[in-house]
């Protein structure tokens, strides 16, 4: 018959037990869930990337092919920027910076600028912004077509110049009742193509995964 230490020593051993097995649940479910999330980041960014730059003109893995930069003054933030790099047999075919428009309405206006070789937009899209509803809606591709307007510009056309709204006496539509947004794109998408212009060897030359982050200081 059982003493009583036996019968205590059994509780704590099954208590020890129980204990173990649901870590391991609650550890293989959290791996689980990480994995799902990850993967659906993943598969969001590479839509994403995909919306400024053609699928079909490029052979490598986006998301593998990344550079960390900043520069305050033309990509608007002092946080580290992503540069997705894309190739076609070993050859650079474009950039995808990340860049912030610090001026928006009601905040920063984050966006994605696709940017090939020869310096002209490939395609622009607004990843994240805190614009009023109604007033935001020009720079979403969901509700408005004139973050097309960018594709195939460059700093050459139009010039420098005319990297403006129209009631400014640039050349892109100018929108009634919401200057302030897509003034604050507008010179994103410039200033991200000046610092393309500008650091477009070291970004295309770096190694996979650099974060040599050129153009590191605030003035340059």
């Amino acid at each position: 018959m059982a003493t009583s230490k036996q019968r205590t020593l059994r509780a704590i051993a099954s208590v020890t037990a129980i204990a173990v097995s649901a870590a391991v649940l609650v550890t293989g479910s959290y791996e689980i869930s990480y994995e799902r999330i990850e993967e659906n980041h993943q598969a969001r960014l590479l839509r994403t990337l995909h919306q400024v730059l053609d699928p079909a003109s490029h052979d490598n893995e986006l998301t593998q092919n990344r550079r960390a930069v900043r520069d305050l003054k033309l990509l608007g933030s002092s946080e580290p920027m992503d540069v997705f790099i894309a190739t076609r047999e070993g050859r650079p075919i474009a950039a995808l910076i990340s860049s912030v428009a610090p001026r928006g309405y009601s905040g920063p206006i984050h966006l994605l600028t696709g940017i090939a070789v020869d310096g002209t937009v490939t395609g622009v899209r607004v990843t994240s912004h805190s614009e009023t509803p109604g007033l935001g809606d020009v720079i979403e591709i969901e509700k408005s077509g004139w973050i097309l307007s960018f594709d195939g510009t460059s700093l050459l056309s139009p010039p420098l110049d005319g990297w403006a709204a129209g009631q400014d006496g640039g050349q892109f539509d100018a929108i009634t009742g919401a200057t302030v947004t897509p003034r604050a794109v507008i010179d994103g998408v410039k200033n991200t193509l000046l610092y393309f212009q500008r650091h477009k060897d070291t970004l295309f030359t770096e190694p996979s995964g650099s974060s040599s982050l050129a153009g590191e200081t605030a003035d340059d």
